[in-house]
């Protein structure tokens, strides 16, 4: 669930572990892991949940879960292994339809005129449920502002929407896929897709269902997708379980055609158990492409599981097209 932290408070619990110092005159921080034979080390080790990890012209931004009066949170890295978290809201500013303080698992991406795009789930003052709202700005460090006066996904009927993630295929054709938050009132919950429009304002046509909760690991929820195309197959990551324990983990869906049907691995591609307990609860994750492969970012809980700090770890493609996280006990 891309939910905010249950105890941090804003600006503490930059460990020792990670190599700490302090960043300029914004307030900012950076956190750098340190060189041991910990794998599992945070590359933030603070409350940074739900990430969405983008390239920007001057390297790479990391987009988080809002907590402590921030909406959006931010971090910026050359390297995806030394980050500076921005004491700063990245969209400070709310849609007229949105409650303060429940503003989940942003999602950034830029559009084919140069300007960028936000989605993220807030929760809709009418109707009290989680929806999914869009913002832009000219560049990726600006304030992000409202678009639109109005969620795009709004399923009020279906208990909501959260968890927004954008997919652009090799035709450029670009697509939302969300959540829908039914375990808030005790339905399924699914993950859907649809088309967006040309400037991502809103969707195209109606939603399509994906897969929803049938695995025994899974409990009765399965959200955070993040869709990748692996050669001639759709690779759909989600997380799923009660994302406060260490039953939540990472599961991944496999299909040759964009609307399924997709065939999910019968078992987690990371959990606490995979870690050998030193993961708590790891999901909310992305997928990045790099010249060396693949990598996960993901977050997980500190000891006490009082805040989810960002983890990334590389992926491995085997020969059948299932997935691992290199270096897990399979």
């Amino acid at each position: 669930m891309k939910r905010p932290g249950r105890l941090v408070a804003l600006g503490v619990l930059l460990l020792a572990v990670t190599g700490c110092a302090a960043g300029a005159g914004n307030g900012s921080r950076t956190a750098s892991p340190t060189q041991s034979a910990d794998r599992f080390a945070p590359v933030i080790d603070e409350d940074f949940p739900d990430p969405d990890v983008v390239a920007a012209p001057d390297g790479w931004r990391a987009f988080a879960t809002g907590m402590s009066g921030l909406n959006v949170r931010i971090a910026s890295s050359t390297d995806l292994s030394t980050w500076t978290v921005q004491r700063r809201d990245a969209l400070p500013t709310l849609p007229a339809w949105a409650t303060p303080g429940r503003t989940w698992a942003p999602d950034v991406s830029r559009r084919a005129d140069g300007t960028w795009i936000m989605y993220v789930a807030a929760q809709d003052a009418a109707s009290g449920r989680q929806c999914i709202g869009v913002a832009t700005s000219p560049t990726i460090d600006g304030d992000f502002t409202p678009a639109s006066d109005r969620p795009i996904v709004c399923p009020v009927a279906e208990g909501g929407a959260i968890d927004p993630s954008t997919f652009q295929d090799t035709d450029g054709t670009r697509y939302l896929l969300w959540k829908t938050d039914g375990n808030c009132c005790g339905q399924d919950t699914w993950i859907e897709i649809s088309t967006l429009s040309q400037d991502g304002l809103s969707l195209v046509g109606p939603a399509t269902r994906l897969i929803k909760e049938s695995l025994p690991w899974e409990g009765s929820v399965v959200e955070a997708p993040v869709l990748v195309r692996h050669d001639a197959e759709y690779a759909l990551f989600y997380s799923a379980n009660a994302y406060g324990g260490d039953a939540y983990a990472v599961g991944v869906a496999r299909a040759t055609s964009l609307l399924g049907p997709y065939t999910k691995q019968p078992e987690p591609v990371l959990s606490t158990d995979l870690s050998g307990g030193r993961l708590h609860g790891p999901g909310g994750q992305d997928v990045v492409a790099t010249p060396n492969g693949d990598v996960l970012f993901f977050h997980a809980w500190d000891e006490l599981f009082t805040y989810r700090a960002l983890h990334r770890a590389p992926l491995t493609w085997r020969p059948d097209g299932t997935v691992a996280v290199a270096g897990l006990d399979h």
